[in-house]
């Protein structure tokens, strides 16, 4: 979608008519840490409460960490910048993601909002759930969910926040050249390992 201008300034564009509907694009970045927190202790409780040993609930809360990483990524490219063609698409692109693109500083429009994070967790959730079973999922959610909070706080830091290590710095300017220099590039948020891996990195310069 070609934006028009970049507004570098925190102000906050209205996207709805309705009052109600734009009362729940908007929302404060420590939000999900009270809505998701909770969700870490329960599940870190289910684990202990199944007699997991403590290297395996370890084990499962790394490879949740990975899974939410890479769905972070595909989450990013392909349905955050997914091609939109017509009209009411590009309505839709510009609701889900273009509206970051156009107002990158919208301290209000950097973490996602509970009524997309809390249906996508408990989707996830399920899935997972089919997949390795009642017991397991309970660590492996735990890093998911703490894989996801990462994600969020990270997008809003690099935003509005100085950074001064050179990890930071790097995932930083990682996020910026997304913004300002190729959005077809550098998916990854709050790690660019999937741009390195997959091939849509940025090329280093000669």
């Amino acid at each position: 979608m070609t934006k028009n201008f970049v507004s570098n300034k925190d102000v906050t564009v209205r996207m709805f008519e309705s009052d109600f509907l734009e009362a729940f694009s908007r929302i404060h970045y420590t939000v999900p840490l009270f809505i998701f927190l909770p969700v870490i202790a329960y599940f870190l409780y289910r684990s202990i409460l199944f007699s997991l040993s403590a290297s395996v609930i370890v084990l499962f809360i790394i490879f949740g960490l990975i899974v939410w990483s890479l769905t972070e990524y595909t989450l990013h490219r392909f349905v955050f910048h997914f091609p939109a063609k017509s009209e009411f698409g590009k309505k839709i692109h510009f609701i889900f993601h273009g509206v970051h693109h156009d107002y990158p500083m919208d301290s209000k429009r950097l973490v996602m909002v509970p009524t997309v994070s809390i249906p996508l967790s408990i989707l996830f959730y399920y899935l997972f759930e089919a997949i390795f079973g009642v017991v397991y999922v309970a660590p492996l959610f735990i890093g998911f969910i703490a894989g996801y909070l990462f994600y969020d706080l990270t997008h809003y830091a690099i935003h509005h926040f100085n950074m001064h290590s050179k990890l930071w710095l790097a995932i930083k300017k990682h996020h910026i050249k997304h913004h300002f220099e190729n959005e077809n590039l550098g998916y990854g948020v709050s790690s660019p390992i999937w741009d390195k891996i997959i091939g849509t990195d940025f090329p280093k310069k000669k």
